[in-house]
């Protein structure tokens, strides 16, 4: 099974920690780290949104396989930030969602993902736009 892209994966290296990968409403978890997910940590063609196995779904592409909005993204992103606030006990290690076969810029993708808890790992690219974007607004 192909992966199309090279994922660095925390959750293989630590399976303490819950792999959230981009996903599409059909579930069909074929492509990217959305394979990643289904292959390792028990992703499941069929469900779409939330914690599956040891994996987290989080849409980023419809049924048609369409990039979905921002805004309806960010609702995801919305979803998974709570489930992670209600649930202090796990660690999430969050991929660059959306980037890749959604093709959604860093810099789009990575602010929605300010707010996220403690326990969720960020990239150190998604951190440092996440930074940049918080010392413009402060200088505003």
């Amino acid at each position: 099974m192909s992966t199309d892209t090279k994922i660095f994966c925390l959750s293989c290296k630590d399976p303490s920690y819950v792999f959230v990968f981009g996903s599409n409403h059909r579930a069909a978890h074929g492509r990217g780290a959305a394979a990643h997910a289904k292959q390792y940590h028990g992703a499941k063609n069929g469900i779409a949104e939330g914690i599956q196995g040891k994996s987290y779904g989080l849409p980023t592409k419809s049924v048609n396989m369409k990039t979905l909005t921002l805004t309806q993204i960010r609702r995801h992103v919305s979803v998974f930030i709570e489930f992670a606030k209600n649930h202090p006990e796990m660690k999430f290690h969050v991929t660059e969602i959306g980037t890749g076969l959604a093709g959604i810029p860093h810099t789009d993708m990575a602010p929605m993902f300010a707010n996220a808890p403690d326990n969720c790992v960020l990239s150190e690219r998604w951190k440092k736009i996440i930074n940049e974007q918080k010392e413009r607004s402060t200088k505003s």
